[in-house]
């Protein structure tokens, strides 16, 4: 069966911010993925166990697959477009302060498959 896919647009949070969360679940179990998500403290484990929610359910209900045999196959973090921010600075100037956002792309797949 072909890899089932599920995207969340325009996170808040930067790609430095989300590599160190994504590098923890990339190639593990949907359901080991989510205890390990859950377990940490940053505020952003949170969407990225949203997003593989998302596709562990996109597979179940669409290509009817079984969810203890889903694999996270690849999980990427790229860039998306950044707010530009402006702050007043010194003698008139401004200071231009831009935010980072990413989009968040998760894969699944079986265990008995390779993609």
């Amino acid at each position: 069966m072909p890899p089932v896919r599920a995207f969340a647009k325009s996170v808040g949070a930067s790609q430095k911010r989300l590599k160190p969360i994504i590098d923890l679940v990339r190639g593990r179990g949907v359901d080991d993925a989510l205890n390990t998500l859950g377990l940490m403290t940053s505020p952003w484990a949170k969407t990225v166990a949203k997003v593989v929610k998302s596709a562990a359910a996109n597979a179940e209900n669409n290509m009817f697959m079984d969810r203890d045999n889903l694999r996270i196959v690849l999980i990427t973090a790229d860039n998306a477009r950044p707010l530009k921010r402006f702050r007043p600075r010194a003698r008139g100037r401004i200071g231009r302060i831009i935010k980072q956002s990413s989009h968040l792309t998760v894969v699944v797949n079986d265990q008995n498959e390779e993609a």
